[in-house]
């Protein structure tokens, strides 16, 4: 095939588990080395990305990146996977009664809602989800009715707000639900399920989400996503090259130096490099630095020592 690395952005489709894309991937690059950097639900869709060759390598440096999502939260009750795949769980009241409250909910209300959930907030998460305690994960024990204790993250909401797509506020459903659809920028480990629960919670209403999409992972945006569909398209002609983000650019959100030939290779061997103050003069200690040779290629991601002013390389991308 055409052995290839950087990063490639997939529009996630409904059913899929992202596990399942990384086999498509896999098997239209003829790839071993490919995973991506942030799971989605298999009922959600939207950005994906996906890492391929020696890319792989850089997971660590996209995995805590921002993300972007639009959901639709139904409320009237919730589920017990928190989302539209789970089963409805019994409401303390009648249902008609909380399809009533839901139908009587002003602007005002929702907003204070949405408000009362924005910055940084504690949230436990859920059951159904591949967070593992003690090495199982937690939907392996949620689906043989096991509940364990979990203990809170702290998460970052940096927006979440109503969107109203050319109708009202709150879209009614025939059972009597109704949909609020909502954007969020929310900080990586972020549970839109439990974020739908909790905003059900402010109003005394059960809540789940009914649709999610992933608009964006750190900078790669749904306008930079390929349908695993064109994917293919692009493999059987052989012209995937343009579709591939190269390592560099990947990470394109970190400082850079650039290396001279024999810097190049000291690095390659793991050498570390000195660093002139005015090249280092924002960087804190710790800070992660991408080191590309005279081409512009990385060749490596280094770790700033300010004691020191070294860059040690840490990941190495390139081969001799």
């Amino acid at each position: 095939m055409f052995p290839m690395d950087g990063a490639l952005i997939i529009d996630k489709p409904a059913g899929m588990t992202s596990h399942d894309v990384v086999a498509r991937v896999r098997q239209l690059m003829g790839e071993r080395r490919v995973g991506h950097t942030g799971t989605l639900d298999p009922f959600a869709t939207g950005v994906l990305v996906v890492l391929v060759g020696r890319a792989t390598r850089l997971a660590q440096y996209l995995s805590g990146a921002e993300k972007e999502y639009e959901a639709v939260i139904r409320l009237g009750y919730a589920t017990d996977t928190g989302d539209v795949t789970g089963k409805r769980l019994e409401c303390k009241e009648d249902f008609t009664a909380e399809t009533q409250r839901a139908q009587s909910l002003r602007r005002e209300d929702v907003e204070t809602a949405l408000a009362a959930l924005r910055g940084e907030i504690e949230q436990i998460p859920p059951m159904y989800s591949a967070k593992k305690i003690a090495g199982r994960k937690l939907y392996e024990l949620a689906r043989r009715g096991e509940e364990v204790e979990r203990k809170p993250v702290r998460v970052i909401i940096s927006s979440f707000e109503a969107l109203a797509h050319d109708g009202p506020l709150l879209a009614r459903n025939d059972d009597g639900s109704h949909d609020l659809t909502v954007r969020v920028v929310c900080s990586a480990g972020t549970y839109i399920r439990t974020l739908a629960e909790d905003f059900g919670q402010q109003l005394g209403l059960g809540a789940h989400v009914a649709a999610l999409r992933r608009t964006r992972a750190g900078r790669f945006t749904i306008a930079d996503a390929f349908t695993l569909e064109r994917l293919s398209e692009l493999a059987e002609s052989a012209k995937i090259g343009p579709a591939l983000i190269s390592p560099d650019a990947a990470i394109s959100h970190l400082p850079a130096v650039s290396l001279s030939a024999d810097e190049v290779s000291r690095s390659l061997h793991g050498v570390d490099m000195q660093i002139e103050d005015a090249q280092a003069s924002d960087w804190p200690d710790g800070q992660a630095v991408r080191m590309r040779d005279a081409d512009g290629d990385l060749v490596a991601v280094g770790i700033y020592d300010e004691g020191r002013k070294t860059l040690h390389p840490k990941v190495v991308i390139t081969n001799e």
